[in-house]
């Protein structure tokens, strides 16, 4: 298991809002120097199509960085960091008037029958669980026990992690939010995502959607492009 800071920013009045590409370097840069950091990605809106629906409008720009210790996530997002440092010194921009919101979290990793290749491109589905839950440790319980198992079913699969929250300390300029869970599942291309959301795989996941247990908050899907960065250097670009 693995602690993750995870970041997403909308414009929903917006559709042409990004990040300028060098925005993208500045923070690119500042995340391969980052103490402590294992991985981060970088994500960006893919198109997907889900036979359940979909949630629009996407974030334009998100990020998850990853760590092995609750003391470098903190440092990594405290008052000293240097991302909180670009984040208030106006160098991304983009970011400017947009709905913000980020969350400390729990990050627990499931296999799955081929994992992803190392040279693969790649397209994320990141699904967000406001809550409440009526009984959290029941929720959890379940989802973790049985909707896990089928997740690992869908054709394609690369990833899937299930993340929980926790407490946090953090000096960043943007709004917390509390959600009970999210995952994060990972395919090849925008293609490979739309084939497996649309599988009878996905059928038998909505059919134990129904067994949840009681909660609130509804769930939002997001289709997104996905790029790794490594603090070594070593940049990976997965674009689906």
């Amino acid at each position: 298991m693995q602690l993750c800071h995870l970041a997403f920013f909308e414009k929903p009045d917006d559709p042409s809002a990004h990040l300028a590409p060098e925005e993208i370097e500045r923070l690119r840069g500042c995340l391969t120097r980052m103490a402590g950091l294992s991985k981060a990605h970088l994500y960006m809106p893919a198109s997907a199509s889900d036979a359940y629906g979909s949630d629009d409008p996407l974030p334009f720009f998100g990020m998850q960085l990853y760590f092995e210790a609750i003391e470098a996530l903190e440092t990594a997002v405290g008052a000293e960091s240097e991302l909180r440092a670009l984040a208030m010194s106006g160098k991304l921009a983009g970011l400017a008037g947009s709905k913000a919101t980020q969350q400390a979290m729990l990050c627990r990793q499931f296999p799955v029958p081929e994992p992803k290749p190392a040279a693969a491109t790649a397209c994320s589905y990141v699904v967000h669980y406001p809550g409440p839950a009526e009984n959290l440790n029941e929720w959890l319980s379940h989802y973790i026990a049985h909707h896990a198992r089928l997740m690992a079913t869908l054709p394609g699969i690369r990833e899937i992690e299930i993340l929980s929250r926790i407490d946090w300390i953090d000096a960043m300029p943007w709004p917390r939010v509390d959600h009970i869970q999210r995952n994060r599942i990972l395919f090849d291309s925008a293609e490979a995502l739309t084939a497996a959301l649309n599988s009878p795989e996905r059928h038998e996941m909505r059919i134990d959607f129904g067994s949840f247990p009681p909660y609130s908050g509804g769930n939002i899907h997001y289709p997104m492009l996905t790029e790794i960065i490594r603090p070594s250097g070593r940049m990976e670009a997965n674009h689906g």
